[in-house]
C-alpha cells in the first residue's frame, strides 16, 4: 500500500502539506507591482488585473489566478495585513485564494491576478465566456512573459481553470485546480454540490441575510415555466419554515439570483450532464486537482475533484488533504505547486511525474500515503449489516433462521419549528480486533418506510473509541460507555423522492441518482423502499479497539441564531416541515447494510 514517500516517518506531519524533498530556493529579491492594468477582450470590454513580476529584464512563465472574487482581496499587500489564518480563527476569509505572490515571484514566475467582466474594477457587459481564454493569450505575448502560462488558485480560482481548459487556449501549459467546483455543469453543477438532491444553504450563507427588499422595484413576471416553479416554491411548506430563505424566494430573483434559481428548480438536468460528459476529453492540459476531507461538508470540492480526476484523459494527479480547510490567504502546499509548474512550464526535472499519481491524507494515522489510482484498485468492498439493538455486524443474515423477519428500528423527527433535538439511530460495531484502513466512497443500502411522502436521509460515519469495554449482564457493563471519544469522518445525503438509480452510470461505491425533476418519485407513506445513499469519500485508519459507527438521521440545524452558522462552510440543509416517522428494516428480505472500501494490509 505505501508507495514512495520518506524513508523514515516524520515526527510530525501536516495535513495541509504533503512531504516533499523539492525545495527550490528563491532567486529574485525585487518585485515589480503593476496594479489596475486594463486588458481588452475580443469584444472591447476591458478586464482589470494586477501583475506581479520579478524585478529583472528576463522573460518568465506566468501563473494566472482568475476568479469571480475581487482581485483586491488577493496579492502580497493583503497577505501582509492578514497573515495566513487557520480555518478555526475568526479572520479566516474564504475568497483569499489566489496564492502566495512572494513565493511565486521570488522563484521566477509572473503572478497575474484578475477577475472577469462585471467583477470588481473590470468593465461589464455581454458574455464572459472567453474572458479567461483571451487573458491567457494576452499574457503570453507580453514582453515579460516567455509564452508559457499556467494557472493557480483554489476554489473559485480552481473552477475557472477547468472551465478555460476545455477551450484549449494555445499558451496554457498546466493547471493546478485544487478545491475546484463540480464536474457536471458549468462552474459547478447541481449533483456535485447537492448530492442526493438535498439542498443546503452554503451559497446563501456566503452571501448575507436579505432582511430588506431594497429599492429594486416590484418583482416582474418570469417565463411561464419558471413562473410555475416559483409559485410551487412560494407554496412549499419546507421553505416557509426558514423565513430568510422564503424572503429570498419572494423577491423573485432580484436577490442572489443563482441561489433563487436553485430554490425554485432544485434538480439536475440530464442535458447539462451529457454536455459535461462530452467535454471531458476537451481537457488536454496537464491537471493537478484535489480537495481536503473537510469538503464533505458542502460537497462540491470533494465530489468535483474526484469526478474531474476520473474523467480527464490528460496527464493528471490527485491530492486529498487533511480534515481542516487550508489557511487563508492561501499558501499551503506551494512547493507541490512549484514542482508541478517547474516541470510543465520551466522544463525542470522535479520528479513529480515519476511518483504515484494520487496522494491522500489518512486520518487516524495522521500521515500521507500514495496510490496508483482512486478509488484504490486493491479496495475490498466489505459489508457491515445493520442489526438489532443498533449493532453493525459483519455476519451475513442467514436463510431459514430468525433473521428472516425482524422488527424495524424507528425514529420520529419533529421539524425545527417545534424542537431543537435531532433524533437518530446509531449503529456501531464491536471494538475492532485489528487496525482497519477505510479509503474511498462508501454506500449505505437502506430498506425503510416513512409515514410522509418525502424525507431527507442524512447518514454520518464516525470513528468511536478506543473502547476496552465488553457488554455483559454485570452492573456497569450493560451499555457502551457514554463518554467515548468520537470523530465524525464524512456524511451522505439522499432526498427520499430522488431514490431512482441510473445503473449505467453507477460505479462501485457510487450509486448515480439522476436527481432530475422527471426522475422524482414521491414516497407512498408506509411503503418500504430501498435507498442507496452514497457516503462521501474519506480515508481513516480505525485503530484496534475503536468502533465503526453509523448514524442515521434526517435533520441538521443552524449553529447560530436567525438561521446563521458559526462556520460558513459547514451549512445545514432544508428539512421537512412535517413530523416524520422513519422505520429502518434489517432482515433477510431487507438486508440494510453499509458497504465500506477496506484497504487490505492498511
Amino acid at each position: 500500500m505505501r508507495q514512495g514517500g520518506e524513508s523514515k516517518a516524520p515526527l510530525v506531519s501536516s495535513g495541509e502539506n504533503p512531504p516533499t524533498a523539492y525545495r527550490r530556493e528563491p532567486t529574485y529579491q525585487g518585485m515589480v507591482k503593476e496594479r489596475d492594468v486594463y486588458v481588452p477582450m475580443r469584444d472591447g470590454v476591458k478586464l482589470c488585473i494586477d501583475v506581479y513580476r520579478p524585478e529583472a529584464p528576463d522573460k518568465f512563465p506566468a501563473l494566472l489566478a482568475f476568479a469571480i472574487y475581487n482581485k483586491d482581496l488577493q496579492g502580497p499587500d493583503m497577505a501582509d495585513a492578514v497573515p495566513p489564518q487557520p480555518a478555526w480563527t475568526p479572520l479566516w476569509t474564504g475568497p483569499m485564494e489566489a496564492g502566495d505572490t512572494k513565493f511565486f515571484v521570488s522563484r521566477g514566475y509572473v503572478h497575474v491576478i484578475g477577475s472577469p467582466r462585471g467583477i470588481g474594477k473590470s468593465e461589464g457587459g455581454s458574455s464572459r465566456e472567453w474572458d479567461c481564454y483571451d487573458l491567457i493569450e494576452w499574457i503570453a505575448i507580453q514582453p515579460w512573459c516567455d509564452g508559457n502560462v499556467g494557472m493557480v488558485g483554489i476554489s473559485g480560482f480552481g473552477a475557472e481553470q477547468l472551465a478555460v481548459a476545455k477551450k484549449q487556449p494555445p499558451h496554457l501549459k498546466a493547471i493546478f485546480p485544487f478545491d475546484s467546483r463540480g464536474a457536471y455543469g458549468e462552474f459547478g453543477g447541481f449533483r456535485d454540490e447537492y448530492p442526493g438532491g438535498v439542498v443546503h444553504l452554503f451559497r446563501y450563507l456566503v452571501g448575507h441575510f436579505s432582511a430588506m427588499h431594497q429599492n429594486r422595484g416590484a418583482p416582474g413576471a418570469l417565463p411561464p415555466e419558471r413562473e410555475k416553479f416559483w409559485q410551487e416554491a412560494m407554496n412549499n411548506p419546507d421553505y416557509k419554515i426558514y423565513p430568510h430563505v422564503y424572503n429570498l424566494i419572494a423577491q423573485k430573483g432580484q436577490h442572489m439570483p443563482p441561489f433563487f434559481n436553485l430554490l425554485i428548480d432544485p434538480y439536475d438536468n440530464e442535458a447539462a450532464v451529457k454536455k459535461s460528459e462530452a467535454k471531458f476529453d476537451a481537457i488536454k492540459v496537464p491537471t493537478y486537482t484535489g480537495s481536503g476531507w473537510y469538503g464533505y461538508t458542502y460537497k462540491t470540492h470533494l465530489n468535483g475533484c474526484q469526478h474531474w480526476y476520473r474523467n480527464i484523459k490528460a496527464p493528471k494527479k490527485l491530492m486529498l488533504a487533511g480534515p481542516a480547510h487550508v489557511e487563508r490567504p492561501f499558501h499551503s502546499f506551494h512547493n507541490e505547486i512549484l514542482r508541478w509548474h517547474d516541470h510543465w512550464l520551466k522544463g525542470l526535472d522535479t520528479g513529480i511525474m515519476n511518483e504515484p499519481p494520487v496522494k491522500f491524507w489518512v486520518m487516524g494515522a495522521n500521515e500521507w500515503r500514495t496510490a496508483c489510482d482512486w478509488p484504490l484498485p486493491e479496495t475490498q468492498w466489505t459489508k457491515l449489516y445493520l442489526s438489532s439493538w443498533e449493532r453493525l455486524s459483519p455476519t451475513p443474515l442467514e436463510p431459514a433462521s430468525v433473521d428472516e423477519v425482524q422488527a424495524p428500528d424507528v425514529f420520529v423527527q419533529m421539524p425545527p419549528t417545534q424542537t431543537g433535538a435531532i433524533q437518530k439511530l446509531r449503529y456501531i460495531t464491536d471494538p475492532l480486533p485489528q487496525d482497519v484502513l477505510v479509503a474511498g466512497p462508501a454506500v449505505l443500502t437502506l430498506h425503510a418506510a416513512i409515514d410522509q411522502d418525502d424525507t431527507n436521509w442524512i447518514v454520518v460515519l464516525k470513528d468511536v473509541g478506543p473502547d476496552v469495554s465488553v457488554l455483559t449482564v454485570r452492573e456497569g457493563e450493560r451499555e457502551i460507555p457514554k463518554n467515548l471519544p468520537e470523530r465524525e469522518l464524512t456524511r451522505g445525503w439522499l432526498k427520499a423522492s430522488n431514490r431512482a438509480i441510473d445503473a449505467n452510470r453507477s460505479l462501485p461505491g457510487r450509486p448515480w441518482h439522476p436527481l432530475t425533476r422527471e426522475a422524482r418519485k414521491s414516497v407512498v407513506p408506509g411503503e418500504i423502499n430501498e435507498y442507496q445513499i452514497e457516503i462521501l469519500s474519506t480515508a481513516n485508519l480505525f485503530r484496534r479497539g475503536h468502533r465503526i459507527c453509523l448514524e442515521i438521521t434526517c435533520l441538521d440545524l443552524p449553529t447560530g441564531v436567525a438561521g446563521a452558522t458559526n462556520a460558513e462552510y459547514v451549512p445545514y440543509h432544508i428539512c421537512s416541515s412535517k413530523t416524520v416517522m422513519h422505520k429502518i428494516y434489517h432482515d433477510l428480505k431487507r438486508p440494510s447494510h453499509l458497504l465500506l472500501p477496506v484497504i487490505p494490509n492498511g
